[in-house]
């Protein structure tokens, strides 16, 4: 019987002192490959693996594509590149963006479900909105284990708890006991293999840099009203996925929270709108000004009509922005 001896962690806002807790609390004796992604910054300095390396009794490096898996090693994704586990092998992608990032959570998690199946154990630390949340899903599609940190232990609880709405997880455990959880579930029994959704193996071979195009995006996504806030193409929402997502041509991949969030962007391209057009009005305004100044009356009635045209345009503007700043306030948690 195969025993659950790949552990693949994924964290934001908040994770790294939580995984040094874990690292702290793992026997040097682990046999277990894991498997570490953060969010980070593409001109990263990528310090996380050495800090990891000083917590703990286990050996820590960066990524290294190409590199054969050994157990009772821990391995950290690197900037700009995605971490994938591809049947013993570690594989950096450099594909498409997901939920705005590069490295991103998912696609470690559905490389490792997709070549090892019930002998992943999935974790979700703290972080911001969502990132994760269908990694872990495709984890227990497979046959996986799922964990998450108490979303109330979390400093940033919103990637602990979108991983609870849409997974029915094993373990759940504040970050003082997430390293004892990993150490009696590392060699347990993995119990029956499953076969993974094929848009599994689509999305990661997307996330490893293959082209995606219309016709493959087509066998798992249908296409929808919502551009791709990255490349301005069509976003298809995928199917019998949860959380609810949405890939491009291209392969970017958004979660509805994750676009939902890029709203803020719909926001401040208004509010330059709206200068823009101000400033057209007392420009235009001005020029009626000069036009009858100089005797040119049929000029300035132009452009008495093109001003009064841009303070209406002005006035729309000026009413969406300020019901965007009243919607803000009313969403925003009190202190």
């Amino acid at each position: 019987m195969a025993l659950k001896d790949i552990v693949v962690i994924g964290g934001s806002t908040g994770s790294q002192s939580v995984l040094e807790q874990i690292m702290a609390d793992l026997p040097a004796d682990t046999q277990a490959s894991i498997f570490i992604t953060t969010h980070m910054h593409w001109r990263s300095s990528g310090y996380l693996a050495d800090i990891l390396a000083r917590a703990g009794p286990l050996p820590v490096s960066a990524a290294v594509d190409g590199k054969p898996i050994l157990r009772g090693h821990v391995y950290v994704a690197v900037p700009d590149q995605h971490l994938l586990v591809v049947d013993g092998v570690i594989r950096l992608g450099g594909g498409p963006r997901e939920n705005m990032t590069r490295p991103a959570i998912d696609p470690l998690f559905r490389s490792a479900a997709l070549s090892y199946g019930s002998r992943v154990i999935g974790v979700i630390l703290t972080g911001l909105l969502n990132d994760g949340a269908s990694g872990l899903f495709a984890v227990k599609a497979c046959g996986g284990t799922a964990v998450v940190q108490n979303p109330l232990d979390a400093r940033a609880d919103e990637m602990p708890r979108a991983a609870l709405e849409v997974v029915d997880v094993d373990e759940v455990a504040p970050a003082s006991q997430l390293g004892s959880v990993l150490g009696k579930l590392i060699e347990c029994e993995a119990g029956e293999a499953i076969s993974c959704p094929d848009a599994v193996k689509l999305e990661v071979e997307i996330a490893a840099g293959a082209r995606l195009g219309a016709e493959k995006l087509l066998e798992i996504a249908d296409p929808s009203a919502i551009s791709c806030p990255d490349c301005h193409g069509v976003l298809s929402e995928m199917r019998g996925q949860q959380p609810l997502r949405y890939r491009c041509q291209i392969g970017h991949a958004l979660t509805a929270e994750v676009v939902a969030a890029r709203a803020e962007e719909v926001d401040e391209a208004m509010r330059i709108a709206l200068r823009v057009m101000e400033e057209r009005v007392t420009l235009v305004t001005r020029m009626a000004e000069d036009a009858r100044h100089t005797g040119r009356t049929t000029v300035a009635e132009l452009y008495d009509s093109r001003a009064e045209e841009y303070a209406r345009y002005a006035t729309v503007l000026r009413e969406a922005a300020i019901a965007g700043l009243r919607a803000e306030r009313v969403g925003r948690p009190e202190g």
